[in-house]
This record gives C-alpha cells, structure tokens and sequence, in this order.
C-alpha cells in the first residue's frame, strides 16, 4: 500500500512499494484515486441501471416520450412495477417528466449523464449481442417517434443548409444512436443523410448561380462548404460541370 507523510496531503510525497520508473502521470492518478466521493458517484450513476427491466425502462426514454400507461403496455408489466423504477430513474436524473392535465409523460434528460450512458448501453448490447449486427432493420421495427424525429432532422437540415452539423450532434440532440438515426431516416427518405442533404446543397447551389450575382465562394458559404475548391468538386461531381461553366448556361 502506498504511504505519505502523516498531516501532508500533498500526493507527491508517495512512495510506492515497488519503484518502477513512475513519473507525474502516477502523481495524478493517485491523486485522482483519492478522490472517493467522484467515485461513489459513478457508482450511484451505474447502480440505477444495474437492472435489466430499468435499463430497458431508460433506453425506451432515450428514443422517446411516454406515460407511464403506454410504457407499461410496451415492457409489459404493470404500472405499480413500471413506477417503481422510474422513481429512482428520475432521482438520479437520468429522466425527467412533465405533466400535461392528468397525464405525466417521462424521457430521458438531455445531460451528458444520460446521452454517455445511451451510447454506452447502445454499445455494450453490439459488442456482446452478436443478433443486433447485420443488415439495418425494415422500417415496421422501428418506434414511430423515430420516423418523426428524421423528419426533424429533414427540416433542421434545410433550415440550417449553411451550417456543417454532424451526426453526432443531431443524435445527441434528438437522443437517438447515430447508427438508428441514419437507418430511420433512410427508410423515411429513401437515401442516406448525408446523400439526402447533399442534393438539396448542390439544388440551392445551383438556384443562387442562376438567380442571383453572388461569387462563387460566397455560394459555397451559403451552402455549407468552407471553402471554395471543396464545393468546386462536390459541385462539378454532382452536375458533371464546372460552377462558373454551369452560370454561363443559357
């Protein structure tokens, strides 16, 4: 066991056993060690999902909303048993709820807690359910709050067709794995996301050449590319034609 100076709390006069060369980086993770109060607090976090029934409950409100009833219906079990676990869920953090009238409707909370564990749990079921790998699932599989959340996306995308959002933060913000994202909206749309999203940036590319006076640089700006000679090549891969030769069309 390493040992220190009686009344000293300073983690650099430890002294390890066995010598090994160890440097500032073993300062820090002794000093990080001793900190238990973080590490209980972690345990606390896991503790919530150490249940299958209460792992499934959270997942569910990582995709969507629900009241209880309806959650009860899906995991088939009782409303008494399904608020058993939502209390602790709650307390945690994990979830929130609001009420509207009589009804109180639960999802998961929008933290870094909740959106770390989702994709940890997403992870854990691939790594060590060998059946969930494989060809993407017909669209009946999926929740229908899914398929309203890729029509979001859709028309976040448009709305904000100069801005580079990544997949990544569009799952963060709808609370849904990347993978289920890209799946749900290419059974909506027909086409990938990032397919679906370049056609609409090279149709927009292509009105503002034809309406209206603006550089080319300032085109690729306005629809997303940060710079010129990328938007050049994505443009001319999409028309088979340079953005100056597809302006001076009649």
């Amino acid at each position: 066991m390493a040992k220190w100076r009686e009344g000293d709390n300073s983690m650099s006069n430890m002294h390890l056993p066995h010598q090994h060369g160890e440097g500032e980086e073993t300062i820090r993770i002794q000093a990080q060690l001793r900190r238990v109060e973080h590490f209980q607090t972690v345990a606390e976090v896991f503790r919530q999902l150490g249940d299958a029934t209460r792992i499934r409950i959270f997942w569910l409100l990582c995709h969507c909303e629900e009241c209880v009833v309806n959650i009860s219906a899906m995991l088939e079990m009782s409303s008494p048993a399904v608020s058993h676990h939502l209390r602790p869920l709650k307390d945690s953090g994990l979830i929130i709820s609001r009420r509207e009238g009589k009804e109180v409707y639960y999802r998961a909370s929008d933290t870094p807690q909740s959106r770390l564990l989702h994709q940890m749990i997403e992870q854990v079921m691939e790594i060590t359910c060998p059946e969930q790998d494989g060809p993407a699932a017909p669209a009946e599989e999926y929740l229908p709050d899914q398929f309203a959340i890729a029509r979001q996306v859709h028309d976040e995308l448009l709305q904000n067709i100069g801005r580079r959002i990544t997949i990544e933060e569009l799952s963060k913000q709808y609370h849904v794995n990347p993978t289920t994202l890209k799946a749900a909206f290419k059974s909506v749309y027909g086409t990938s996301l990032a397919a679906h999203i370049r056609e609409h940036r090279m149709e927009e590319a292509a009105r503002l050449l034809r309406t209206t006076p603006m550089q080319i640089a300032e085109i690729a700006q306005a629809v997303g590319y940060d710079s010129q000679s990328k938007f050049t090549a994505a443009f001319k891969a999409f028309y088979h034609i340079l953005p100056r030769d597809y302006r001076k069309q009649p």
